[in-house]
């Protein structure tokens, strides 16, 4: 019967974990400008890849779908997949219990999972928040 208790308890967490749409379309035009073919670009550590610049340390945190790394982050499905994965496991790391919005989830795309703790993605913040505050829809915020 505990069990039951822990399921519902994770289900509920992972369920509350989630970016809105219009985060996600955000954070998609921010990386890549939502380009499905931008393939992979360096960056000072490692290779970024897809629309969403997923790293492989990321997709192996988000739960390896798709196949391969390179696969997945090729597809918009995959890495959308990927990306709310990826949230549900570190979307309150930094969030000290408070059910985290989407400027934390923006910056924890960017800043890794203590993302939303540093100063280093207020800048993409910014730029993820003036898409939100364009055009129709909105983020939480």
């Amino acid at each position: 019967k505990m069990m039951k208790y822990v399921l519902f308890a994770c289900l509920f967490a992972v369920s509350q974990a989630q970016l809105t749409r219009k985060a996600m379309d955000c954070i998609c035009q921010v990386e890549s400008n939502c380009n499905e073919n931008v393939g992979c670009v360096p960056d000072p550590v490692t290779l970024s890849c897809g629309a969403y610049q997923i790293k492989e340390a990321y997709w192996i945190d988000c739960g390896r779908p798709g196949g391969s790394w390179q696969a997945c982050a090729a597809t918009i499905s995959c890495s959308e997949t990927c990306v709310n994965a990826y949230m549900a496991r570190y979307g309150t790391y930094c969030t000290g219990g408070r059910t985290p919005n989407d400027q934390d989830y923006a910056r924890i795309h960017n800043g890794g999972p203590t993302g939303c703790t540093s100063t280093g993605t207020l800048g993409y913040w910014d730029k993820v928040r003036a898409c939100c505050d364009s055009g129709s829809g909105s983020c939480n915020y």
